[in-house]
């Protein structure tokens, strides 16, 4: 999460970021209730990401987060941005062999728990939701945070969805080390941020 934040204030152009989870963990948006989330997800490590959403179990999962700076942002509204960044990842799961569906309506709410909760332009496949993601905006630009879940990826999926994304894809290494550690000890590893609610 700190990564996320440390980047968005220096990156030039778009940026794909894919990680994995060092063990199993939960991510929670920024406006989710601690309790509940440390009751239903007792022995995971939990952050509070910067970004909305519910309640996202991690570990075996394809995170990634798309930063884009602020005068790379197309105007238009949060959800015209969702929508497009999940067409892309709809077409990059079409390339792996992978049949998925736009979520044309929200479903009504069951729990706390992203993917039980499709929104409008998540990803599904055969009815179930295996794609989500919450967004910030900022003075900086955009923070989109992505998890896809219960499909099968290629190893070179991060490829095809920067290509589906972007026409021109290179690699690139960023050292955010140290305002990244800084954010995340006064911040996400924090308890009054953990807690906050």
């Amino acid at each position: 999460m700190a990564i996320d934040e440390a980047l968005l204030e220096v990156i030039r152009a778009p940026l794909l970021r894919v990680y994995r989870w060092r063990s199993p963990a939960v991510s929670f948006g920024y406006f989710e209730h601690w309790a509940p989330v440390r009751d239903a997800h007792p022995g995971r490590d939990a952050v509070r990401r910067w970004t909305g959403g519910g309640v996202v179990p991690h570990g075996g999962d394809f995170t990634y987060s798309l930063l884009i700076p602020r005068d790379a942002v197309a105007p238009g509204t949060p959800g015209e941005s969702y929508c497009a960044i999940h067409r892309a990842l709809r077409g990059a799961l079409a390339e792996a062999g992978i049949h998925a569906l736009e979520a044309a309506v929200p479903a009504a709410p069951r729990s706390h728990a992203c993917f039980e909760n499709p929104v409008r332009h998540d990803v599904l496949v055969a009815g179930r939701k295996v794609a989500g993601a919450a967004q910030r905006r900022t003075r900086a630009g955009l923070l989109h945070q992505g998890s896809v879940q219960g499909v099968d990826l290629p190893e070179g999926f991060p490829t095809t969805l920067a290509g589906r994304l972007a026409a021109v894809v290179r690699a690139e290494t960023w050292d955010v080390t140290d305002p990244a550690e800084e954010l995340a000890a006064w911040k996400y590893g924090s308890r009054a941020w953990l807690e906050r609610w």
